[in-house]
């Protein structure tokens, strides 16, 4: 089994069918799981998953929209 690839932040936002400004507010707020190289920043889609599986993109949106649902 070949290791998972790095992928980029217009890859995350595909994946996730999200915007790629989405992504980087994602990580603004040390959410999302992300390495940064040099400029860049990478990213395992497994870990993007788990992220997601785990809540983590609702709970960003509830603090952004003050918990109104």
């Amino acid at each position: 089994m070949s290791p998972e690839p790095w992928v980029t932040v217009e890859d995350v936002a595909k994946h996730l069918g999200v915007t790629k400004d989405s992504v980087y507010r994602w990580i603004e707020g040390r959410h999302l799981p992300a390495h940064r190289l040099g400029r860049l920043w990478k990213f395992k889609l497994s870990e993007v998953d788990e992220w997601v599986r785990a809540g983590s993109a609702d709970t960003m949106e509830e603090r952004k929209s003050g918990g109104d649902r």
